[in-house]
């Protein structure tokens, strides 16, 4: 079991950067994948991007890709980074950190239904 605390929310301007950062506790919690989605009103949990256990594998959701990246300082840390750049209106949301359950990189289901832990989100929002 891991339990996810995300922080670093808040506002922003148009063309702004925030960044937010996902904490994992618990047994192992250094030994899990974890991504980022986002939820905004009246629309659909979409995935942002993903990353190993080790920071070395990542992959993207086509709507971010280019403005948001991805980072795990410490290898063999716990803390994953969501560094936004560009903000824009649209990009106003719940952001939400997520974890699954399964270890292997290439069996990791990037949605919704592949992850089997979440955090309770932060709002981002950016003003126009």
């Amino acid at each position: 079991q891991v339990q996810l605390e995300e922080s670093g929310g808040g506002w922003a301007e148009t063309g702004g950067s925030l960044r937010l950062s996902c904490e994992a506790s618990g047994n192992a919690a250094s030994s899990y994948a974890m991504g980022w989605f986002r939820q905004a009103p009246g629309k659909d949990r979409e995935f942002l991007v993903g990353t190993s256990w080790n920071g070395k594998n990542t992959v993207y959701g086509d709507s971010v890709k280019g403005r948001f990246t991805i980072s795990k300082d410490d290898p063999n840390g716990a803390t994953v980074y969501l560094h936004m750049n560009n903000l824009q209106p649209e990009d106003t949301a719940v952001y939400y950190c997520a974890a699954p359950y399964v270890s292997n990189w290439y069996k990791i289901s990037w949605d919704t239904s592949g992850m089997d832990y979440w955090g309770k989100g932060v709002l981002v929002a950016v003003s126009s």
